[in-house]
């Protein structure tokens, strides 16, 4: 089968057995739908609230998880990566102050499917680039002959056809796209569905279904994290070549994954959990008639206003920012550094963060809220809970900082240097090769051809020709010591026994730091002026609101820049700069990981010692047991996008 071909064998079977998949659930799910139209209880509706908000969160973590091999398989930047993997915030933050304002003056179940089947049309929409564009395009063998001592033709395998340039100027374009839908259709997800329970729950049941939702949703990044751990394990292009022409090995660092495959699994997930929206009433017997909620007498500036007036409600919520920013930035890109730094492979580092971190942090997030509960901690003491948990998470987190190991010897990339290597300087080796080999001398090269692995022929002409072959353990290369053999892959950091300890002080770093998140939100939620129940979700609106427009959109394109300021070597095609090669480890290290202890410090010195008395009273002083929170003050967290939900699961 020929490697230009878009879909045949293997491709067409795949698609054979989505169109009878979808065969099978979808009258499945429609008469289901249909039997239940009837008799739909609010129980059922917290189940399929359920399910969407996992499927939903589940696209977020696997954006995540798979954002380091779109950046290798289109040649991205890292800031470009940021900026895709924080573009959803954008649609959501300019359109989710005026649906949530909708209220009930729609059908909210419909529109929460509508936002659903968006959802997945976005999910589908990431996923086409795979379809809409050849395979996947890296160096491989590199020939270079020779006619006579003198005369040398210029050896290069990369084609620059007018697909390639297709490709660079169609596919960016087409992901933010994706991703800007993906952030419109989970704006009426978030807000209707959490106040359609409330209106209809009683007030014994409401705080049941909250957690029954909260408990769900939290392991929907993690499911995300570990599903695209099992994706990337698979050959992009496996639908599109035999398997004869699959050469790459998985810890070839030229190996792209099926990061698209990820997102197909996900729009059928969004699609089957809207179907049962379709068919629920607009409005819903309730369990228990319910008094009717205070209303203010201060119009919404006034209330707004009052909000923002406080310092110490301004302090806590900017403190938080940092902290958003900083797991904004960690959840895109901690997988890239562990994969670069301990040279592990994309799906291994993705298991990481997936199956050990936000574990950890949830947990964490959860004890954090028992130890409220048990203790009594009140408000001030909140505020100390939480100082103590970021000098903790201060200490544990800055021996990250030394852990890890100086770049491998790159012969001419590190150290750096502009001379060619005159032991391979005859056969003019491309600059867009990359197809690391590691010497027997412990020197990586960029390519066998830089390496000068040769195999000599002679033609019926007696014109020697010098052909530069593939990294076969190969046995003679003119730049390694003595003559040495190479190998194919690179060499490694050196750093691959401390990965161990690495993730583990990683863990305990996201174990202390969750302690502070249920704290935090506690002494927001206790912000009250004449009515507690308005004040509190106008102030977590507006927290939420701050994340958005100074942590997640920012904070991943932050990160991106700084990682891009230490790439020593970036990839070039078509004349084209694309994704990094080679990274100075040291500099990755110190200034990723830096930036975390900036924004760790940054939260430590914004966050009050003591919240009493701000605004004449505006928080709720003394030592006294906190009361439970109002289910109206949640409406707010589920206001919040899924990268803020991501903020109660990941913690590094």
């Amino acid at each position: 089968m020929s490697g230009s071909v878009f879909l045949g064998g293997q491709s067409g079977l795949f698609i054979i057995f989505l169109f009878f998949l979808s065969s099978f659930f979808l009258p499945f799910s429609l008469s289901l739908s249909l039997s239940l139209s009837l008799s739909l209880s609010l129980q059922f509706f917290v189940f399929c609230h359920s399910l969407l908000q996992l499927a939903q969160l589940l696209v977020s973590g696997y954006m995540k998880s798979s954002i380091s091999t779109i950046e290798r398989r289109y040649g991205l930047s890292s800031q470009k990566s940021g900026i895709l993997a924080s573009f959803n915030e954008v649609g959501n933050t300019v359109l989710i102050v005026f649906v949530s304002f909708l209220g009930s003056r729609v059908h909210r179940p419909r529109f929460i499917g509508s936002g659903a089947l968006l959802a997945c049309f976005a999910s589908l929409l990431i996923a086409m680039p795979h379809f809409l564009y050849g395979p996947y395009d890296y160096t491989g063998r590199i020939h270079c002959e020779f006619m006579s001592l003198n005369h040398y033709a210029s050896p290069s395998n990369q084609s620059c056809s007018q697909q390639d340039s297709g490709t660079q100027r169609g596919v960016y374009p087409l992901l933010l796209l994706g991703q800007l839908l993906l952030g419109i259709g989970a704006v009426p997800i978030q807000p209707f569905g959490i106040s359609y329970i409330d209106d209809y729950a009683s007030k014994k049941n409401s705080p049941l279904y909250l957690g029954i939702l909260l408990a769900v949703t939290t392991i929907g990044p993690a499911f995300g994290f570990i599903s695209g751990s099992l994706m990337l394990r698979i050959y992009v292009d496996f639908d599109k070549l035999s398997k004869e022409q699959m050469e790459l090995e998985h810890s070839d660092l030229r190996w792209v994954g099926a990061w698209w495959l990820g997102f197909l699994l996900a729009a059928g997930l969004l699609f089957l959990a809207a179907l049962p929206y379709l068919f629920f009433p607009r409005n819903m017997p309730k369990e228990v008639r319910k008094h009717p909620s205070c209303s203010s007498d201060l119009c919404f500036p006034r209330i707004a206003l009052r909000t923002l007036r406080s310092p110490v409600f301004l302090l806590v919520v900017l403190a938080q920012v940092n902290l958003a920013a900083l797991l904004a930035g960690l959840a895109t890109f901690m997988a890239k550094f562990i994969e670069r730094q301990f040279s592990q492979t994309v799906s291994f580092s993705t298991m990481m963060i997936g199956g050990v971190c936000i574990p950890l942090a949830v947990l964490g997030t959860v004890l954090g809220g028992v130890l409220m509960r048990r203790l009594n901690i009140s408000v001030s003491g909140a505020s100390k809970l939480c100082t103590g948990a970021i000098l903790l998470c201060l200490l544990s987190s800055t021996p990250l900082l030394l852990m890890g190991c100086s770049t491998q010897k790159v012969a001419g990339v590190f150290p750096p240097s502009a001379v060619a290597l005159p032991c391979s300087a005859a056969c003019r080796c491309p600059q867009e090769a990359f197809n690391p080999v590691c010497g027997s001398d412990g020197v990586e090269f960029r390519s066998p051809c830089h390496a000068g692995c040769v195999a000599m022929e002679t033609d019926t002409n007696n014109k020697t020709k010098v052909r530069i072959i593939s990294p076969l353990n190969v046995n003679r290369c003119a730049c390694v010591s003595g003559r040495g053999s190479a190998s194919p892959g690179t060499c490694g950091s050196g750093c691959s026994h401390l990965l161990v300890p690495f993730v583990s002080l990683l863990g305990v770093t996201s174990f202390i730091a969750s302690f502070s998140q249920t704290p935090s939100y506690i002494m927001i939620l206790r912000y009250r002026r004449r009515c507690p129940a308005e004040d509190k979700s106008l102030a977590v609106g507006v927290q939420y609101m701050l994340f958005r427009v100074l942590a997640f959109m920012p904070g991943p394109v932050l990160y991106g820049s700084i990682i891009d300021t230490t790439c020593i070597l970036w990839g070039r095609k078509c004349g084209k700069q694309t994704s990094c090669q080679y990274y100075n480890l040291d500099h990755f290290r110190q200034r990723f990981l830096g930036l975390q202890v900036v924004f760790v410090c940054g939260r430590s010195a914004l966050l009050p010692a003591d919240s009493r008395g701000a605004c004449g009273g505006g928080w709720m002083p003394g030592p006294a047991p906190l009361p439970p929170v109002e289910i109206k003050a949640a409406m707010s967290w589920w206001n919040a996008s899924s990268e803020e939900k991501e903020l109660h699961a990941i913690k590094s």
